[in-house]
């Protein structure tokens, strides 16, 4: 029995004129990110993405998880097709749903018509196909109000397509159709819910992470990667920016007040990402910052590291309690991975009390103190990159 994935559309119906192009882009993403698991037929008609494996041995578990995961979908089922003929959908009903069916107790059929061609009518299908169920299963009784499951007919333009429910997709936007933007990625929970949020707005990612070696480990920088590549899940394929960030922090270490080291160095991390990401086409940068959850994200202190850029930043956490944050990163499965217990360069030389409410002046005459370029462009200099997907 043939099998397909259904992949219906959300926010994407409400584009206008722009919804063509939506919608191309994301049929590219369905494509790219399928292509690891076999060859599919992907195409698009009437609000819902058919993906057609073309292979008998295709795993479609893995691809049922891998849709799921690609912003853009917001809902998608597998389905079995029939022929346009009420005989064969009432047997493929049977055959396709004997083991949801088999578990459960009550169930309603609901029908939708798009080929108006079809002799019957949307009831019509329901009534006959809810009946033949009824046959081949004597223990279910129907509860239009609330089923155990719903037996969907949908009777399209390729064929009839028999389902049970829909399970949610990932939501948001085509990855791409946003733009790109620069994430500035530690090994805490924050960042990561940060870029997966962005790319959900379509934001096409890449990431700038800063090691600080000897004081942090290659077990830290390895755990960023572990983190990207869980992003990577959603946000599609992405590249990170090592940069090496030794000697900077040395230097605010040995020339600027104790309680501007965390205000000093945000402030080169901003320049410097904004560097990259200015060389690698990206528009904006991205931060995991939460209003007041520390010391370097009061307003004061917010204010003082975004004038070292001008690109936006984007802080998609910044109204969000750390609970909230939490339950995110535990849905996307990176929480697990960012409680492991290896530092990332921001907590090191923290300073025991650094200032909450900086004045730039003051910031900018302390950073003074240290000569930024040729650091900046031995860092930028150095940055190592890998591939994440």
């Amino acid at each position: 029995m043939k099998e397909i994935i259904l992949l219906k559309l959300g926010e994407i119906v409400l584009k206008g004129l722009n919804r063509k192009n939506f919608e191309d882009q994301l049929l590219r993403c369905v494509r790219r990110r399928l292509a690891k698991i076999g060859q599919f037929q992907v195409k698009a008609a009437q609000s819902t993405i058919y993906v057609d494996p073309q292979q008998d041995d295709i795993d479609m578990d893995e691809a049922a998880d891998c849709v799921s995961k690609i912003f853009g979908v917001a809902a998608y089922a597998r389905a079995c097709v029939a022929e346009k003929d009420l005989e064969q959908m009432k047997a493929a009903a049977g055959e396709y749903l004997a083991d949801t069916l088999e578990g459960c107790r009550t169930f309603k059929v609901e029908s939708k018509r798009s080929d108006k061609k079809f002799p019957y009518t949307s009831p019509e299908i329901s009534a006959e196909i809810g009946g033949y169920l009824l046959e081949q299963f004597p223990h279910l009784t129907v509860d239009v109000h609330e089923p155990d499951v719903t037996v969907t007919v949908e009777v399209r333009d390729f064929g009839a397509y028999i389902r049970a429910g829909l399970e949610r997709g990932a939501g948001g936007i085509p990855v791409g159709t946003g733009g790109k933007a620069c994430v500035l990625i530690s090994g805490g929970i924050d960042s990561p819910v940060a870029a997966y949020m962005m790319a959900k707005r379509g934001l096409d990612l890449m990431a700038v992470h800063f090691a600080s070696p000897p004081y942090t480990s290659e077990r830290a920088e390895e755990k960023v990667a572990e983190l990207l590549h869980r992003v990577a899940q959603y946000s599609g394929r992405l590249k990170m920016y090592t940069v090496p960030f030794t000697k900077i922090q040395e230097q605010i270490r040995e020339k600027c007040k104790e309680d501007y080291f965390t205000i000093i160095m945000r402030r080169f991390m901003m320049e410097i990402a904004e560097r990259l990401a200015v060389e690698k086409g990206a528009q904006a940068l991205i931060t995991g910052e939460s209003l007041g959850q520390v010391a370097s994200q009061t307003i004061g202190a917010i204010a003082c590291t975004d004038a070292a850029c001008t690109m936006p930043v984007f802080r998609p956490l910044l109204g969000m309690d750390k609970e909230e944050i939490i339950e995110i990163s535990r849905r996307i499965n990176t929480f697990e991975v960012s409680i492991q217990p290896y530092e990332d360069c921001c907590t090191v030389f923290t300073p025991k009390h650094p200032r909450t409410r900086p004045e730039l002046s003051k910031v900018l005459l302390e950073q003074s103190k240290i000569d930024s370029a040729p650091l900046i462009e031995e860092a930028v200099r150095n940055v190592a990159v890998r591939e994440i997907f």
